[in-house]
């Protein structure tokens, strides 16, 4: 049997199935045998008609990009470029992607964050959540912080109040000297909008982490 078609027929959907189990585990296969064969035809599929098909596909890839991104570094346009499709599990699926590729491509990736932050204002939840984990990592690199910085305090500012918690404890560790007072002031800002306590308290315990760290 033609191998793409090996390929093909090992999506959950083409098994008929409607669980991630194939999906993960064609992942896991193609990470052990690091079969770039095999993922120029997940790139193909996300072309498919098949929404079904085109969702597995950006499943295993972003998959992939988890456990072993270079793997799939060479499609980083590609993803990008899923950044502006119709089907919103391929738009979050390659922010996904993209997410995974930012310590492996640090300067690709920043050359992105225009369609990166056009998607995120655009798109899901999860796109935005994929978005400022990209800033996040982003930030950590001293060639990039001085821009990268004031565009996640603006997600910070701007982000659903059920996100900020979680948002500002994965950027508690990119902000420090000269940049902490602004990401303080943020989150001081936006504590009167938490109605729930549970989310208040977790905001409240970061600024405490802030201000015990100077002392």
């Amino acid at each position: 049997m033609e191998k793409r078609l090996v390929i093909f027929n090992q999506l959950a959907s083409n098994q008929g199935r409607r669980d991630e189990k194939p999906n993960q585990e064609l992942a896991k296969a193609i990470c052990k045998s690091e079969d770039a064969e095999a993922i120029r035809f997940l790139i193909s599929f996300l072309s498919e008609k098949s929404k079904a098909v085109q969702n597995d596909s950006i499943k295993v890839l972003y998959e992939i990009g988890a456990e072993k991104p270079g793997l799939i570094a060479n499609y980083l346009e590609e993803f990008v470029e899923l950044l502006k499709h119709k089907n919103n599990r391929l738009q979050w699926g390659g922010m996904a992607a993209i997410d995974s590729l930012v310590t492996f491509k640090a300067n690709e990736v920043y050359s992105y964050i225009p369609q990166i932050l056009e998607a995120a204002e655009k798109g899901s939840v999860i796109t935005r959540d994929g978005a400022v984990n990209i800033l996040i990592k982003l930030s950590e690199f001293t060639d990039f912080k001085k821009n990268t910085l004031p565009l996640l305090l603006e997600q910070l500012l701007s982000c659903p109040t059920n996100q900020l918690p979680m948002y500002a404890e994965r950027s508690i560790g990119v902000f420090n000297g000269s940049s902490k007072p602004a990401f303080l002031d943020v989150l001081s800002s936006r504590l009167p909008e938490l109605v729930k306590e549970s989310k208040r308290k977790r905001i409240e315990k970061v600024i405490s982490k802030l201000v015990k760290s100077d002392e």
